[in-house]
């Protein structure tokens, strides 16, 4: 039985035509080698399994071939390169500095340092996981760093640049690896696939890349699991599966819910991800990522931000077409939000399932539970009656202050004219019922004083910081008068409806409003972020006091405290003295009870 290789090892690129994912740098290493303007020290930096040691190796081999090529490989024929081919090359030596980290180990490097190539043109020395040398260590390395022998070239790799000291760093060229694309890593793992005789689907692959991460070594090590537990057909399902990763399936069928506002189908496809056995804060980041795909799907200019296959990239752009902008750009800030307070919340899937139907209202709103409004009353003189005023069992005569009842919905939103007049037979529909007036008399109807607003769910949910809430006016002025005291009132109603802003209600109790003059008052706040919350609810603030106040020229203005107007801390006694200004007989009460001040 021949002895397993894994795909990391057994695909490890040995010229610089084969590295992944790194062309630039590759191009600058083969551009220093063939116009022979080489470095004493190298620093290559980056993330795992992105090719730092394989092309520290690689240049190695290719500054000691004998023949290289003129576009700066190795040629892999002389014998330094077959030297280095069969592992047995004595001019390039590794040390791995999170096991040889010590002053000693230092030592014995410098010693090697000064023993010139048996073979080829330098000796190299590749220290991997340079950051782990010690303090003592790094001081013990640095001379020999800086002034090295003409034979020899220093190559460090790090993933960790920042905790190198900076007189290393000084004394080296920098090559910082970028992470490897996901187009890139499924590409390469095609022709691994092609080479192996495997099967292998393009979604599966493209995932995998993705899961990866950047780095080529982990999508081998996951092609591998993948392709030991399906005997070589690596499919969608299997990839999924083997990776415990949700299927895009999920959130397709689940954006199809929230356009339509169905909120118990939305309910059901959480459910069964977390019966798969996916917590809520990995459906609410695959929520996040799949809305933010749609948004790239919006603008062909973003298109290229879309690491998914295909196939997928079809589905996404056919759904995106059914997406509003708008929509997409609440629906990530919802489940942002989510996301943030997931952590901290007690209830977790009552918040996921909450950021779900608010997702679902934003396209298809939720209308309250009907209520009743009253119809204009109208008088009416049927033809045959004697007496003004006489009523009539007839069913041709409507009575007087009738209830009717109709959705909230159905009230129209254009402006209604102050008065109608309605001639010869006719009928007028309110709502669901109509209203019949006799063809002998004319019936004027008035118009209703106010407009009643539309309430949907996501009001209730989120209180009246909504663009609908905001937006409520009355139809018809009202300039009634009111009190500082009446204001003081309606001021501190407001908190109720808004208990969970923490800050606001703070802010709202101790700030009182002072009148400027009849439709005008001021606030006064003492810092900044009391002016932004109350700057954030001003449209609701004034939308409840006008309604209230039945004063729609009611204005407000918000000002930050001066320097000079702060208040100074006051001593018991001074406040006593203050309250007994107005209230003499608190001094009558302290001196009967013989009260101090502690």
């Amino acid at each position: 039985m021949d002895n397993y290789i894994v795909s990391a090892r057994k695909y490890r690129p040995s010229t610089f035509l084969s590295v992944v994912g790194q062309k630039a740098l590759v191009q600058t290493l083969k551009a220093a080698i063939v116009t022979n303007k080489l470095a004493h020290a190298y620093l290559f930096c980056g993330t795992r399994g992105v090719g730092k040691t394989t092309c520290a190796r690689i240049f190695a081999k290719t500054i000691n071939c004998e023949h290289p090529t003129p576009e700066g490989e190795a040629c892999n024929e002389c014998e330094s390169c077959r030297a280095f081919n069969e592992q047995r090359s004595y001019n390039i030596i590794e040390l791995d500095a999170a096991s040889n980290n010590t002053v000693d180990d230092i030592r014995d490097l410098i010693e090697k340092v000064r023993i010139p190539p048996q073979l080829g043109h330098y000796k190299v020395f590749i220290i991997d996981e340079v950051h782990m040398l010690s303090l003592s260590a790094f001081n013990a390395f640095l001379k020999t760093l800086e002034e090295p022998p003409r034979h020899a070239i220093f190559i460090l790799a790090t993933t960790e640049k920042h905790k190198l000291l900076p007189t290393i760093l000084s004394r080296c060229q920098i090559y910082d690896f970028q992470r490897i694309s996901v187009e890139d890593i499924a590409e390469h793992l095609r022709q691994i696939v092609t080479q192996e005789g495997m099967e292998a689907e393009d979604e599966a692959l493209n995932i995998i890349a993705r899961k990866a991460d950047g780095g080529m070594r982990d999508a081998l090590s996951i092609f591998d699991q993948i392709a030991a537990s399906t005997n070589g057909k690596i499919t969608y399902q299997a990839t999924i599966d083997n990776l415990n990763i949700l299927d895009y399936d999920y959130y397709f069928r689940l954006v199809d819910t929230l356009l339509t506002g169905d909120v118990p189908g939305a309910l059901l496809i959480f459910d069964a991800v977390l019966r798969a056995g996916f917590s809520g804060q990995l459906f609410v980041n695959g929520l996040s990522s799949h809305l933010r795909n749609l948004m790239m799907c919006q603008d062909p200019v973003t298109l290229p931000l879309l690491d998914v296959g295909t196939t997928v990239a079809e589905q996404y752009a056919r759904q995106a077409e059914r997406c509003d902008k708008t929509f997409l750009y609440k629906a990530m800030e919802l489940s942002n939000r989510c996301d943030l307070d997931y952590r901290i919340s007690n209830n977790k899937r009552l918040l996921v399932e909450l950021t779900l139907i608010k997702i679902c209202d934003l396209c298809h709103p939720m209308t309250e539970i009907p209520s009743k409004t009253k119809t204009p009353s109208t008088t009416q003189e049927p033809k045959g009656n004697t007496q003004k005023g006489e009523s009539s069992n007839s069913p041709s005569t409507s009575s007087t202050n009738k209830e009717v009842s109709q959705p909230i919905s159905s009230v129209p939103t254009e402006k209604p004219a102050t008065t109608e007049t309605v001639k010869n037979p006719a009928t007028t529909a309110t709502g669901s019922h109509i209203l019949t007036s006799p063809p002998t008399e004319p019936a004027t109807l008035k118009a209703p004083t106010r407009k009643i607003p539309h309430i949907s769910l996501k009001q209730e949910i989120e209180g009246p910081d909504t663009p609908t809430a905001t937006e409520e006016t009355n139809s018809m002025e009202e300039n009634e008068p009111f009190t500082l005291e009446a204001l003081h009132m309606s001021w501190l109603r407001f908190t109720k409806k808004i208990p969970t802003e923490t800050v606001l209600v703070q802010t709202m109790y101790s700030c009182s409003p002072q009148l400027l003059n009849p439709n005008t008052f001021e606030v006064v706040v003492d810092n900044r972020v009391q002016l932004d919350k109350l700057s954030e609810r001003k449209a609701d603030l004034m939308a409840f006091l006008r309604s209230e106040l039945h004063n729609t020229r009611i204005e407000m203005q918000v000002r930050e405290r001066e320097r000079g107007e702060r208040q100074k801390a006051f001593s018991a006694s001074e406040r006593f003295a203050s309250l007994a200004e107005k209230k003499p007989e608190l001094n009558q009460l302290k001196e009967t009870f013989g009260l101090d001040f502690l």
